[in-house]
Formats: structure tokens, sequence, C-alpha cells
């Protein structure tokens, strides 16, 4: 594990979290001195990660997750790795569907922060449930509202009690989903409280449209979202093998670049 200081503190954190994940269990001097960094460095950055679920602090360290069974949610600055590509042709396929002058809810994570990325200079509205996908739209003409709520280190969604008060008060144009699993007739996330913040703010929208890579499918995380059935469109990138008849003539499939 390198000895240079990361320069920025997701890339520190993503790299204690190879360190951890390679040694299953760690001392907090241990990992101070493999990422050259300080104690109070080590002990801020393993609370943001005990937060997030990925790490499970111990007497003087910090243990894997999934060494207790428990498959950790990847962080942020990880997700933004992979398949770009398709999240960018599914950002532009969902912001196509805009009109100028509409309201736009946007969903926490990678794929929403494309749709953001395709919406941002237009003249529309748009509501996040991500810190990361605000700042992604806030360009030229683009409205931006952020909804109240906690937001959850390392990820930039927000969730909770204020979260939800926003969305009930809210009427939207449209929503688009995002999900971290779609496995037989449903999409599911990885925590209860972002299943929650995800169907109440389909309540509030007129139509709601899950954006989704194909490396979701075939993949049940621990919440279930919502049925297929309850969606307008989905939006991904290929195709997505056998979903029920009434959902495929709803389906988008992009094809590679």
């Amino acid at each position: 594990m390198p000895g240079s200081r990361p320069r920025f503190p997701h890339e520190r954190q993503q790299q204690m979290i190879e360190v951890i994940r390679e040694r299953r269990h760690v001392g907090t001097a241990e990992l101070a001195g493999l990422l050259d960094i300080s104690l109070p460095t080590v002990r801020r950055d393993l609370t943001i990660l005990e937060k997030a679920g990925i790490v499970s602090r111990t007497h003087g360290g910090v243990v894997a997750k999934e060494a207790t069974g428990v498959a950790p949610e990847p962080l942020l600055l990880e997700k933004l790795r992979h398949n770009q590509g398709a999240k960018r042709r599914i950002g532009a396929e969902a912001a196509s569907r805009v009109n100028d002058g509409q309201i736009v809810l946007l969903d926490a994570g990678t794929t929403a922060l494309a749709v953001a990325q395709a919406l941002a200079g237009r003249r529309v509205t748009v509501v996040a449930l991500d810190l990361k996908v605000a700042e992604a739209a806030a360009v030229g003409r683009t409205d931006v509202l952020v909804v109240g709520g906690q937001v959850r280190n390392g990820y930039y969604s927000l969730t909770g009690t204020w979260a939800r008060q926003t969305l009930a008060s809210l009427r939207a144009d449209i929503y688009f989903l995002g999900a971290d699993g779609v496995a037989g007739t449903s999409l599911s996330a990885t925590t209860f409280d972002d299943a929650e913040i995800k169907r109440v703010a389909m309540e509030c929208c007129e139509r709601t449209i899950a954006v989704v890579d194909h490396t979701k499918f075939a993949t049940r995380s621990v919440a279930e979202v919502c049925d297929l059935g309850s969606l307008d469109e989905l939006i991904s990138d290929r195709d997505l093998g056998i979903l029920p008849p009434a959902m495929m003539e709803r389906i988008v499939r992009l094809t590679r670049a």
C-alpha cells in the first residue's frame, strides 16, 4: 500500500478501505503508518466509513464489514470509476424525456449524476436528493433545489425525516429513480432509509422513470423499493434479460456507441 499522502479525502478513504479489506483487521496506528497520515485523521476517516456501513470499529483497530458476512456498498468515489460511458448514455436518454420548464426530481447516485450533467444549463428546475447531483446540475439557466435531511457520509445522498417532510409537500413532473438492484419483479436499495425516500419521491411525481445500468440486474439488495410495474419507464444500457412482459414494453435499451 502506498506511503504517499493522498491528495483528496475520498482518495485517502478509498485507500483505507482497500487496506482494511485486504487485511480484514488492522490497528489504527498501523493504518496511520501505512497511509502516512496522522492518528486523528485515521480516526475521523474511520468514523465516516463506520457510518457508511463499510467497517466496524474494534478496540484499537477496525475490521472489514464483509468479514462479518455483510457486503458493503461502495463509496461514491469507487462507483464513479465504473461504467461511466453507459451512465452518460443513460443520462442523455433520460434528459431527452424532459421538456423545458419542467420540474425534475433526481435521485442519489452516479447514474442520477449523469442525468444531472445532461440537464445542466437547460431551462428546468432540478430538485436533488444528493449534494453531488445538485452541484452538477447547478449550471446556467438550471434552477436547483436541494431536499433537506441527513447526509450519508461518503455517498452524499439525503435521507431522514426532513427529507421525507420536504418531499411530502413537493409536486414534480418526472422522478428519475436509481436502484442498487433489480431482480425478479422489483427494484431494491442497500438501506431501508433510502428505499423509503425513493417510495415517497415516487408519490410526489407525475411520472417515475428508473435509470439503471446493466450491472444492477440480477442483483438484489436488502430493501425493496417498488415493483417494476409501478414504473412508467426504465432506461438501461443493455438487454436486460427476462423481465415481466408488461415491463419489457416500457424499457429503453441503449446500444454501445
